[in-house]
């Protein structure tokens, strides 16, 4: 599965499934010491297509000097500083930016979090990241709680997909890693992003109730029976 969207030339989302998958088999009990020997091959056959690939060259390269490439590779992940920059922490406002008035590309999909930081200020970024950790906790909680192993790893990988999908695009736009061009979950344009990350959550709620149900059935089962006698 990994190969066929990698044959698409789409690394990012490539990588956040091999992440992913990763991420589940550690949690199933795989040995150490063949997920490592999983990662590093995934990593080097990554890279091996990226070198052949000139506008993946020239991300890495505009992600290594940014000043040199603020014209045509670097070019969002600059505009992108200069947002987070202009908002500060209070922002502009809402509807007030400038930098999505043709100045930074896509700024309604990939870069949607620049233009979040530009209107309402450092403090609402904050709180975006904030949710995204409570999200990433609160799945883990009702993964590590699931009634059977199935909705453990079922849940593990839900989150591990939102989590680290969140974690590249936030580290997209703030500069911390190459330019992947994954959409942020939940606020990012597009019907179809929206409609898996919706159906992740519905699949950890059910998860959740499935467990619930469980716990109160084991403690129906461990109440003890009063017999009353007849007279």
């Amino acid at each position: 599965m990994l190969a066929l969207i990698l044959f698409e030339v789409d690394l990012g989302t490539t990588a956040l499934l091999a992440a992913a998958a990763l991420v589940v088999m550690f949690v199933a009990g795989t040995s150490p010491i063949l997920i490592t020997g999983t990662a590093l091959a995934g990593v080097g056959g990554i890279f091996v297509v990226a070198t052949q690939i000139s506008q993946r060259m020239a991300r890495l390269a505009a992600f290594l000097d940014p000043q040199r490439f603020k014209e045509d590779a670097g070019l969002q992940q600059m505009q992108a500083l200069i947002a987070f920059g202009s908002g500060g922490i209070e922002g502009l406002g809402l509807g007030n930016g400038r930098q999505k008035m043709l100045y930074l590309p896509y700024a309604h999909t990939d870069f949607i979090f620049p233009i979040i930081g530009e209107e309402l200020g450092l403090r609402m970024t904050l709180l975006v990241v904030f949710l995204f950790v409570v999200v990433i906790v609160a799945g883990i909680m009702i993964a590590l709680h699931a009634k059977d192993r199935f909705g453990l790893l079922l849940g593990c990988g839900i989150i591990s997909l939102l989590g680290l999908q969140a974690a590249v695009n936030i580290g997209v736009t703030t500069s911390l890693v190459p330019n992947k061009g994954l959409p942020l979950p939940f606020i990012s344009y597009g019907g179809s992003n929206l409609v898996a990350c919706l159906f992740g959550i519905g699949l950890l709620l059910s998860i959740y109730r499935q467990a619930v149900f469980e716990s109160r059935n084991q403690k129906r089962q461990a109440m003890p029976v009063r017999i009353t006698p007849r007279i």
